[in-house]
């Protein structure tokens, strides 16, 4: 079985990364013991494409976005400043922020669960690496980050 998923307000909107869920996040920096709030995974994502970089002041902005879209649309704006690691350091950060996501809000916990073995593909028209992209043949690789944080949800679980 598959399942797809995309916009927020259509089925299994939860598993989007704009999806109205806040996290709690450690902060990037070995001085701080302290946990940042952001509202969404995608302001968590998009502002640490700037994270170690003389671009840092970014990550304020992005934090204190309003909405995910523009989160989105501000780090998206910035690409020469991103990370120069950033391709290598993606995906475990995304892994990082769902897994969090997931973990602390018990209500979409449970539809990931319930989703069982179904294999998970974002469904996104104009992403072809965290989605399936337009032609169904992309990497998912947010669908496959959403298998495995389910895998180790069932294992903690038991």
């Amino acid at each position: 079985m598959r399942i797809y998923f995309y916009k927020v307000n259509e089925p299994y909107g939860c598993f989007s990364n704009f999806s109205p869920h806040s996290i709690l996040m450690p902060r990037d920096t070995a001085k701080e013991l302290v946990s940042q709030h952001w509202a969404t995974v995608e302001h968590y994502y998009q502002a640490h494409k700037f994270c170690g970089t003389q671009f840092e002041y970014l990550m304020t902005q992005i934090q204190a976005a309003p909405t995910p879209e523009l989160a989105a649309k501000i780090g998206r704006s910035c690409q020469d400043y991103y990370h120069p690691d950033w391709d290598l350091r993606k995906c475990e950060i995304m892994y990082r922020a769902v897994w969090q996501k997931f973990s602390c809000h018990l209500d979409i916990q449970q539809v990931l669960l319930a989703t069982l073995d179904a294999e998970i593909i974002e469904d996104s028209p104009v992403d072809s690496f965290w989605g399936c992209g337009i032609d169904r043949t992309g990497q998912n690789q947010l669908g496959q980050i959403l298998m495995r944080v389910r895998a180790d949800l069932q294992a903690r679980i038991g």
